[in-house]
């Protein structure tokens, strides 16, 4: 397993619920696929750097897992397509 760490910034119009659905999703597509969360990291709202699509803040969140090479793609796909995630970046931490 390798480590990686996934950053993603939600719409900060959305709901408390929502935005615990969202996560909670990004954690399950993580552990369904036997990854392990090791760091979470709810930074909250926070100004944005530049703006996007008209909004100027969104709400962050950090999670550090180990996961196998395949699953990072997976995630980034259902990521991207889940409504209110506005920006998402996966890395990995071993060089």
């Amino acid at each position: 397993m390798k480590k990686y760490e996934v950053l993603f910034i939600l719409d900060n119009g959305l709901t408390d619920e929502q935005k615990t659905a969202l996560i909670d999703m990004a954690k399950g597509v993580i552990t369904a696929d036997g990854g392990e969360i090791t760091e979470e990291n709810l930074m909250g709202s926070r100004k944005l750097a530049y703006p996007i699509d008209k909004k100027f803040d969104g709400y962050y969140v950090v999670l550090n897992f180990n996961a196998n090479p395949e699953l990072p793609k997976e995630l980034e796909r259902r990521l991207r397509i889940a409504d209110g995630v506005m920006r998402e970046m996966i890395i990995s931490k071993e060089a």
